[in-house]
């Protein structure tokens, strides 16, 4: 009988400690809305060729798309180049919530170097950002793509891309 006791004297001493310390810990239980925040508005286009008899014919029967641009401010050509985006994109209605359609943004500029990676959502036009490197590290948010001039084809369109980022929250460092 009195490992019983033992053993639930202890088991109740040990949930009182887990109670108090959760309801106790200097961590603040509030949902904090103060992290920070990055909008960018960018252009994603086609690199110049040199050649003028070099064209991009979309397949019809083309079930993958796989693409390498370069990502601008504006969204005339002569733009200041900020970085690249390539990527694998399934444009067919079948694969509506596929999860291969990714998009990789790398960005090379004095405010911002590293990478971001961006999945198809549930909307063909809004990605959601799963991660990121170098300035983008551990970011999430949304990507919004809209075509520019609806009359070109889907290959040689050029796209604005809006970017709403957030970052977690970074822990307070340990003084010593």
């Amino acid at each position: 009988m009195l490992p019983r006791i033992i053993f639930c004297t202890a088991v109740s001493l040990a949930t009182i400690a887990v109670i108090l310390l959760a309801v106790l810990s200097p961590v603040s239980h509030k949902k904090s809305h103060s992290r920070p925040w990055l909008d960018l508005s960018l252009y994603i286009q086609q690199p110049h060729i040199p050649t003028s008899n070099t064209h991009l014919v979309p397949r019809e029967d083309a079930v993958a798309f796989i693409f390498r641009c370069v990502l601008t401010e504006g969204p005339e050509n002569t733009s200041r180049v900020v970085g690249r985006a390539q990527g694998f994109v399934i444009p067919t209605e079948q694969f509506e919530q596929s999860a291969f359609d990714v998009i990789h943004l790398t960005f090379d500029t004095p405010d911002h170097s590293g990478s971001l990676s961006v999945q198809a959502h549930k909307d063909k036009e809004e990605f959601k950002v799963i991660g990121g490197t170098g300035s983008f590290a551990f970011a999430r948010g949304v990507a919004v793509f809209t075509k520019t001039d609806s009359q070109q084809s889907e290959v040689a369109a050029t796209y604005h891309v809006k970017l709403q980022l957030e970052f977690p929250s970074h822990s307070p460092k340990l003084r010593r």
